[in-house]
């Protein structure tokens, strides 16, 4: 277990108090979860990320995809279909799982879609008007946003 010391953000950064609670929140949560299914988590573009999960064996309507307050839900429940196979070996894993990620602030799922066993959940960070870099007005000259580079 990793021990990270914040004393030094805290005395020159003003609102990040949380942020020590999320850090060990997510190193719990990570200790806690199982390794099943693999994923993989890209950045696509600028502010544009990709969850790839490999689901091999389940349908589109055996797995839900639920965000709730920046938690991204991911869970698999395999149908009871035919459990009367005999096998002599399997290596598909086919059984039920859920995966959860913490989403930063103002990240937001836009679409999901199942290929070849593999769902690829796309996400997109948009930052409100008010937190995109601004310059302030001197003597009430109207303040301009600066493009983003």
């Amino acid at each position: 277990m990793r021990n990270f010391d914040l004393a030094p953000l805290y005395r020159s950064a003003i609102g990040f108090d949380r942020l020590a609670g999320v850090l060990d929140s997510l190193s719990r949560t990570e200790q806690n979860q199982p390794s099943y299914p693999p994923y993989n988590i890209e950045l696509t573009g600028e502010d544009q990320y990709r969850i790839t999960m490999a689901v091999a064996g389940f349908d589109d309507d055996e797995i839900s995809i639920n965000v709730d307050q920046n938690k991204l839900t991911v869970s698999g429940q395999k149908g009871s279909e035919d459990k009367q196979k005999q096998y002599l070996h399997q290596g598909i894993a086919e059984r039920n799982f859920e995966r959860r990620f913490q989403l930063a602030d103002y990240v937001r799922v836009e679409n999901a879609n199942l290929a070849n066993g593999l769902l690829h959940i796309e996400l997109r960070r948009e930052l409100p008007e008010a937190m995109k870099p601004r310059t302030i007005a001197i003597n009430g000259v109207k303040a301009k946003h600066i493009a983003a580079a």
